[in-house]
């Protein structure tokens, strides 16, 4: 096989093969046999007539049409693999010629990933907020676990910020009842947020028995986008009492005997939570400063269809109804326009992100075990709350398990950057992030891909490196 390289752009190039006919004899052997199963010929059992047979009852042309099908995927690929090509996105495939006997000649266009020039990630300075505990923080905490032991006694009085009541909902638009919309006996923490915009000033001030109505708009179902009235019917009123911060609260709670011991225990997790926060928040920095400084230039093919598959994700919210995004857009005063600026701005750096990365772990050699790419589908799985060898099993059906093995590769090569560049707070006190990225190691010339940095974080990593590419 012959093959050449046309370089059409930094991200695109055009691959021209010719393969010879004495090459191509596995692949007619297999399509005479594949043939010879589909076919009757009379004289011959299935499967068993000759070669020459089966040229003279169906003609030559389907024979050689099973064959070249056969052979370009596998040609195109081995094209690839001897010229170095990284070849990203699918390729547009031509037959340009066929003889009969002699050659078959295709030629493959196909976006590659660009040659990029890393800055030196020592250069990367990024400043993050300060990891300070303070003691609002952990009475707040307190309260909260207070709150689980609370018990809800009835109040007789209008309902206030902070009680629980229980309500009916029935909404209306243009004068029709959303059934959707409609429920009884719904328990509801006023000042809480979590129903429908306004919802909470309806509430506040209603006694037992009263109703109330207010506008707002839906944000899901058939009407969302519109305006609805909605009426709130307040069943009854109770507030929630809660025990005492004493030690007999302590050991009722918790493990611990005093209450002096449970308090520092909410320090330190308030602490850890803070790391980990400020930790995520140096990925994200790091990131931001290392695409400013890379210029990449984007493959258009893999561009536009990032920009197709946000499309079809947000209007697939919406069952794929159109109108009904548009009207939603509007409601968030927003056009079209700017929607697919937003999206294209969104997709190229996604994209831009991927090919950066990809760069990054293959310089720094950086290799996904057996036991990372195991740890990212039990912390997926459990995302979705679905088994391990479910998330499996979809994954396969999707094709998406080499995303999975790129996105995890992709969370240790930021890593690495991290790792190497100046994170300080914003005191200006260098910030240690060892605990959640590892240590600070230089790359061996040709380390073994079981000993890339990181290995030892890689739960860590599950979390802070996750949707990396997708920010």
């Amino acid at each position: 096989m012959k093959s050449t390289v046309e370089h059409l752009s930094p991200t695109r190039v055009r691959i021209n093969v010719e393969v010879p006919f004495d090459e191509l004899k596995p692949n007619f052997d297999r399509a005479y046999r594949k043939l010879a199963q589909q076919i009757r010929i009379p004289g011959f059992r299935p499967g068993k007539a000759p070669a020459r047979v089966i040229e003279s009852r169906i003609g030559r042309a389907p024979i050689l049409d099973e064959v070249v099908n056969e052979a370009i995927p596998t040609k195109y690929m081995e094209a690839v693999t001897t010229s170095e090509l990284r070849a990203i996105g699918r390729p547009d495939i031509e037959v340009t010629k066929i003889e009969d006997g002699d050659h078959v000649a295709f030629t493959a266009e196909v976006d590659i990933r660009p040659d990029i020039d890393l800055p030196d990630f020592g250069d990367l300075s990024v400043a993050v907020d300060e990891v300070e505990v303070t003691e609002e923080e952990v009475l707040e905490q307190l309260d909260e676990l207070r709150a689980r032991f609370g018990t809800l006694t009835g109040a007789n009085r209008p309902a206030q910020t902070g009680d629980f009541v229980s309500v009916d909902l029935t909404a209306t638009v243009d004068g029709e009842e959303v059934e959707d919309a409609k429920t009884t006996g719904l328990s509801y923490e006023v000042g809480s947020g979590n129903l429908v915009e306004g919802i909470d000033e309806a509430i506040v001030g209603a006694e037992a028995g009263e109703s109330r109505t207010f506008t707002t708009k839906l944000l899901a179902g058939e009407h969302a986008g519109k305006d609805a009235e909605v009426t709130v019917t307040v069943q009854s009123v109770k507030v929630r009492e809660l025990p005492e911060a004493d030690d007999e609260f302590a050991g009722m709670a918790s493990e611990f005997d005093t209450i002096d011991e449970l308090m520092a225990d909410l320090r330190e997790r308030l602490r850890r939570v803070k790391r980990m926060q400020q930790g995520v928040q140096a990925r994200d920095k790091v990131l931001e400063a290392l695409l400013e400084r890379t210029e990449v230039p984007l493959p258009e093919a893999v561009l536009e269809a990032e920009v197709e598959s946000r499309k079809h994700d947000a209007v697939h919210a919406f069952d794929h109804d159109e109108e009904r995004l548009a009207e939603f857009l509007k409601s968030q005063d927003k056009t079209t326009e700017e929607f697919d600026a937003e999206v294209r701005a969104d997709a190229e750096r996604s994209v831009k992100t991927q090919l950066v990365l990809d760069s990054i772990a293959e310089k720094e050699n950086v290799g996904v075990n057996d036991n990372e790419l195991t740890e990212r589908i039990i912390y997926q799985a459990q995302r979705f709350g679905i088994s391990p060898d479910e998330y499996v099993k979809r994954a396969q059906e999707s094709g998406q398990l080499g995303a999975i093995f790129a996105d995890v590769r992709r969370g240790k090569a930021l890593a690495t950057v991290v790792r190497r560049a100046t994170v300080t707070d914003a005191a200006g006190n260098a910030v240690d992030l060892e605990e959640l990225f590892g240590r600070v190691e230089e790359p061996a010339e040709q380390p073994p891909v079981e000993e890339a940095p990181a290995a030892e974080i890689a739960e860590d990593e599950a979390a802070v490196g996750e949707g990396a590419a997708n920010k």
